[in-house]
């Protein structure tokens, strides 16, 4: 009888051990967390918005461990769900765009490439879509300044500015590279120059705004060497593709030792192209994990992404389509052509083999369906392009007029979900 009385106290005892231990003691993760260190860019010590191989280190990681960056959002505002429009006048471009880093990656060389897998994406409860005047793909078309204020989960982002609408969250990063080295800036700061003397659109260095002030700010030696992180490039940055989702696994060709790893500007949605110039914009924690590829870089041109299901999941079960192919008005020269200052084309109603009058002219017949069948107004049509509706190439050899459709995935309306 005493025996079976210890047993059964034993017994409850392990129980009641058992129950107060859980799965939370179980750890394995190497963890390297960089967290914001103030309200903007400018006061955190692990925040910098230009590019250049002299930016020292914020953190050191090794391959496997997982690096947690907190990022802010594309325009280090301070914005907030009851913005207006009048606060875009408060946006400085200077300050475009806010990263998390860099970490140096122990181990890796220049000339190895570096595999980055996204592991998560954890949003804030706040973001925005705005139109900027004088940016944008339609910025001839939309002049005025507008704000979309989101609500946002990980079910979807809802505003009141957009009633009857969620957008799924669909998260990745608008940026997210490696630095270049001083050969790289050297090449793509003359390959732009040379842009900007033909009158095409190039962001040449600019100390305003930028940081950090030791390396890229007014007073410092570098300053005409920083270079801007709005064009994409052979380092990644601002590549805005949202086919880069948790799961899949980016690589890049490394520029320096360590190679300089960042990520900011990351998208809770967005259509690909970003029409308006602006996602749904938020700040973030991303998590990921590394890996050296060795020598893998001396052959690559770009950065490529490996996935698996990851666009599977993200294509429309219902969805609108509109065609577009290469005619404009005659007369008309669109922002992105006023450069080439051709005779012949102004005068042509019909284009020659272009994508970008094709792409103008199914956004334009989408913008229109979404206003005459859903009754947005034609700024919201265009936000929600933004942040919903998918740019395809359909062929590129029926010559003369080459296809692009938009695609508006019909599952962000509401009455069609639920």
């Amino acid at each position: 009888m005493l025996k079976k009385i210890l047993f059964t106290l034993v017994f409850t005892i392990s129980l009641g051990v058992l129950a107060v231990a859980d799965t939370t003691d179980q750890k394995w993760m190497t963890k390297v967390e960089l967290k914001k260190t103030g309200a903007h860019c400018e006061d955190d010590k692990n925040c910098f918005n230009r590019y250049h191989p002299k930016i020292p280190p914020a953190a050191k990681a090794n391959p496997g461990d997982m690096i947690i960056l907190h990022t802010r959002d594309a325009l280090d505002t301070g914005f907030r769900l009851d913005s207006t429009a009048d606060d875009l006048a408060t946006v400085d471009l200077g300050l475009v765009h806010p990263m998390t880093g860099p970490v140096y990656i122990n181990g890796a060389k220049r000339g190895d490439a570096l595999e980055v897998e996204l592991i998560d994406i954890a949003p804030d409860e706040y973001g925005y879509t705005v139109i900027v005047p004088g940016f944008g793909f339609l910025r001839d078309v939309f002049p005025d300044p507008y704000i979309v204020n989101w609500r946002l989960t990980r079910i979807g982002a809802v505003s009141d500015g957009m009633p009857g609408i969620t957008v799924p969250y669909e998260a990745f990063p608008g940026s997210i590279g490696v630095l270049p080295g001083e050969p790289e800036i050297q090449k793509w700061k003359a390959r732009e120059a040379e842009l900007a003397s033909a009158g095409g659109v190039a962001l040449t260095p600019s100390p305003g705004g930028a940081l950090p002030k030791k390396i890229c700010g007014a007073m410092s030696k570098y300053k005409d060497d920083c270079l801007r992180t709005i064009p994409p490039r052979e380092n990644g940055g601002n590549m805005d593709v949202q086919q880069q989702q948790v799961g899949t696994k980016i690589i890049f060709p490394c520029f320096i030792d360590g190679c300089g790893l960042f990520a900011g500007d990351i998208h809770y949605a967005q259509g690909d192209g970003e029409v308006s110039g602006t996602a749904i914009e938020m700040g973030s924690v991303v998590t990921v994990r590394v890996k050296i590829l060795p020598f893998k870089g001396e052959d690559m041109d770009m950065p490529v992404t490996v996935g698996n299901d990851q666009i599977i999941d993200m294509e429309p079960t219902r969805y609108y389509q509109t065609l577009g192919i290469p005619l404009k008005a005659k007369g008309e020269i669109p922002p992105s052509h006023a450069y080439l200052d051709s005779g012949k084309f102004i005068n042509l109603a019909n284009v020659s083999e272009d994508l970008t009058i094709s792409a103008r002219h199914a956004l334009l017949q989408m913008i229109d369906y979404l206003v005459k069948e859903h009754g947005l107004t034609r700024e919201q049509a265009y936000i929600l392009c933004s942040v919903a509706v998918d740019l395809r190439v359909g062929q590129v050899v029926d010559v003369p007029n080459f296809i692009v459709s938009a695609v508006l995935n019909m599952d962000v309306f509401d009455k069609y979900r639920n």
